[in-house]
Formats: C-alpha cells, structure tokens, sequence
C-alpha cells in the first residue's frame, strides 16, 4: 500500500509518497487534488476504525450485562 504523508514547511508542503518526497505546491492541480482526497480518505478510515471499535466494545459490554442477567435469572430460578 503506497503511504501519504504531508509536511508544512514555512512556505512549501513536503508530500512524501512511497518514501519519496514532493512539493505539494509544484504539483499539478489534479495531483494536488489526489493527495487531497487520499488524506481525507485516510482521515475517514481512521475514524471509521475508531467508530468501529467503540462499537463492538459496546456490543461486547451489553453482551456481558445481558449474560450476567441472563444468569442471575436462572440462579434466582434454581433456588426457588
């Protein structure tokens, strides 16, 4: 997978692609327009990524306190 990363300097974006690096501003405008739209696609994998994990720790936590009750219940039941 080819790696994007951006770096401002005082006046010129470094834009450094498959280890190589790039002035941002001496590209073209479609280039600059691809390494835009590659940095907000990387910038939504990473929130999805986060969103993600927030809920399947949510579904494993539910999961849990409904066994948990599930349980309760059916030791409440044995003992009665």
């Amino acid at each position: 997978m080819s790696k994007t990363i951006k770096e401002k300097t005082e006046q010129q974006t470094t834009v450094t692609i498959n280890d190589e690096k790039y002035i941002f501003e001496n590209m073209k405008e479609e280039q600059q327009a691809m390494v835009n739209h590659i940095a907000d696609l990387d910038r939504k994998i990473n929130t999805s990524r986060f969103n993600l994990d927030q809920l399947l720790f949510g579904k494993d936590a539910f999961m849990g306190a409904l066994n948990t009750s599930l349980k309760a219940e059916k030791e409440a039941e044995a003992e009665a």
